[in-house]
């Protein structure tokens, strides 16, 4: 039974502690953050047995065995580093940091520490992953040609400015997922190879890229575009063409839900096939299912489809070099 320390009280909290509760392997011992009325209500709403405001002596906790970090992306770090030090496993939310020098601390600090790490990207971590990757590899596609993938939700309102904007808010979804498609097809080092073209538009109110498109050829010929925004719409689209046919997502691929998912395969010489994944749980129950198997089994991090610290380092370039061609 591995006990939690749920750190920091915004939505995706609940939802994390929602999947811990549908769990026979966790608990939630602890809820921790800075206000005091908000912790207050949190552990009643929850049924939480304590909370603590500040993070220092949950972190040092040694009836504590897991951490999920649910703080706003620029501190990630910094807390993941301490859960670290004092041997705590972490599960931290999506995006893993906003700058390169935040995710190589990160990384070399929980290497270091020889703790367990797992970048909250929760959809991964769902059975259809699993389905994608067997589909991506059985040949039915041909060779993989391009990529389409957006991302829209209108929430500029609720975000934190300190994240830097929709690409690591929003635009870490779609980036992760052609990481996915392209390490699975083209093998680990194709996504590391490639040349990016980025335009963006900054918002008003927190100057941060509100609105973001990216063009990227990698080396073997691949193309792809991308689109991810937090100023306007509700919208997920993604498709992966290959030189026999083209897989689409119906449903939302970043949020698998407990019921079924759609794809489609559009082959260019047959009909269309619709392919459901049905599973009883959503994604963030999977994801905690997924930290219980990886500590049971000694393990420091996560197995594809979900990100290893390589990949989510790989993501976290790639986000920071469309950052930076947006200008």
């Amino acid at each position: 039974m591995l006990r939690w320390a749920i750190i920091g009280t915004g939505f995706i909290s609940n939802k994390v502690i929602e999947a811990i509760g549908h769990s026979d392997g966790s608990t939630v011992a602890v809820i921790a953050g800075r206000n005091a009325q908000r912790l207050s209500d949190f552990q009643q709403t929850h049924d939480i047995p304590s909370h603590a405001v500040g993070y220092d002596a949950v972190l040092q906790d040694p009836d504590i065995d897991a951490v999920y970090i649910g703080l706003p992306n620029h501190v990630h770090h910094t807390v993941t580093l301490q859960a670290s030090e004092n041997g705590k496993a972490v599960l931290s939310e999506k995006s893993l940091t906003v700058t390169m020098e935040q995710a190589h601390a990160l990384v070399d600090g929980v290497r270091s520490n020889g703790t367990f790490f797992a970048e909250g990207l929760m959809y991964l971590a769902h059975p259809l992953y699993q389905h994608l990757q067997q589909i991506l590899r059985d040949g039915r596609l041909g060779n993989l040609r391009a990529i389409n993938g957006a991302y829209s939700a209108d929430i500029w309102q609720v975000v934190n400015p300190q994240g830097n904007g929709t690409l690591y808010n929003l635009g870490c979804y779609p980036a992760s997922l052609l990481h996915f498609v392209v390490q699975t097809m083209c093998g680990e080092d194709a996504f590391s190879a490639r040349q990016v073209r980025a335009l963006g538009n900054r918002s008003d109110t927190d100057g941060n890229i509100c609105d973001a498109a990216v063009t990227v050829r990698f080396d073997n010929g691949v193309l792809a575009n991308l689109q991810s925004t937090d100023s306007y719409g509700m919208a997920h689209e993604f498709s992966i063409a290959g030189d026999k046919g083209v897989l689409r997502f119906v449903t939302n691929p970043w949020h698998p839900l407990a019921g079924k998912n759609h794809l489609q395969w559009l082959p260019y010489d047959a009909e269309c096939e619709d392919i459901f994944v049905e599973d009883a749980h959503d994604s963030f129950y999977h994801q905690i299912k997924m930290v219980e198997e990886a500590l049971a089994q000694g393990r420091l991090e996560v197995q594809r489809p979900s990100p290893r610290l390589k990949d989510s380092l790989e993501i976290m370039d790639f986000l920071t070099q469309w950052e930076a061609q947006c200008g």
